[in-house]
């Protein structure tokens, strides 16, 4: 396997992000997931590989893409522009679109690379109290990847967050990552393993001793996130007893996520359709006033944030 095969596809780097950590933070996002979540706004973070998106309001029917493919996987017809099963990502109709209708999802960076792009921000981290936080996708699946790339930034007095689903090989994420780790955004979307398995199409026995496992870590912060997802896991039932396990854990804090529907565009964008459990909604005021108090039965004296 070469160095290329090895590394994880990163489909974003945003910088200047405010809502994945503490200041000003640079955030990378990498592709590959173990888990499937009918909700996901990051429907593009689920599969290891490239990707192309298509985004018909920007295409001018110029034919060039057809021109170029040649899997034969474009059709300029109504409907959807690429026939998926004969697509091989290799991005050669995105490279010659001249209205950025097509994009591939889904980038290398070797390391020394992705360091060099993170530490150019690095007086924004320094100003701000800010860092890098790293967030897919599950990171913790490129741990071999990510390790030097986060033992560089430690050397630099960066602060590090990572976002995970919680999935991932325990052993492993205590070696490579979690010493250089100041921050852990722990995803709990269910208590009933039933109820993760149908919606995410895994068992949760995994995520929940993980969880425990890692909350007793001296000096990681660990911030359980639930989300917000109406009459999925915003339930009363899962609610009180997400909140029951993260208090017997003992962990002092968490964050309320609402539902984002922002996956559902992007899921057409990829030529796949919407599981039809998920609804273009989200909680109103009051319903989430209601979220907030399942968790207040248990926290009595902490409010619980919800992130937007």
């Amino acid at each position: 396997m070469n160095n290329e095969q090895r590394q994880p596809l990163i489909f974003n780097i945003h910088h200047f992000a405010l809502d994945d950590g503490p200041g000003i933070r640079t955030t990378v996002f990498l592709k590959g997931c173990p888990l499937s979540c009918v909700w996901c706004h990051n429907p593009e973070s689920m599969s290891c590989n490239a990707e192309i998106a298509f985004y018909p309001n920007q295409c001018i029917q110029c034919g060039d893409c057809r021109s170029a493919c040649e899997q034969g996987a474009i059709k300029l017809d109504a409907g959807r522009r690429i026939k998926r099963d004969k697509c091989s990502a290799c991005g050669k109709c995105a490279d010659i679109c001249p209205a950025a209708a097509l994009k591939v999802i889904g980038n290398h960076y070797p390391g020394d690379e992705l360091i060099e792009i993170l530490l150019k921000d690095r007086i924004f981290y320094e100003t701000s109290e800010g860092g890098v936080t790293f967030s897919g996708g599950e990171p913790a699946l490129h741990a071999r990847y990510l390790e030097p790339i986060m033992r560089e930034l430690k050397k630099n007095n960066i602060h590090i967050a990572i976002q995970t689903s919680g999935m991932f090989d325990l052993t492993e994420f205590r070696t490579k990552l979690l010493p250089c780790i100041d921050l852990i955004y722990f995803d709990i979307k269910f208590i009933d393993r039933h109820e993760h398995k149908k919606y995410t199409g895994r068992g949760n026995d995994t995520i929940l001793d993980n969880f425990t496992d890692l909350i007793e870590t001296p000096d990681v912060e660990i911030i359980p996130r639930v989300p917000l997802v109406p009459d999925i896991t915003a339930t009363e039932k899962n609610l009180a007893g997400i909140a029951d396990f993260i208090k017997k854990a003992g962990c002092p804090s968490y964050e309320l996520l609402p539902y984002n529907s922002g996956g559902i565009s992007k899921r057409d964008f990829l030529g796949k359709n919407a599981p039809p459990a998920l609804k273009n909604i989200r909680l109103n005021m009051e319903e989430e006033k209601e979220c907030r108090e399942i968790f207040a039965q248990c926290f009595p004296d902490k409010s619980a944030p919800v992130i937007r």
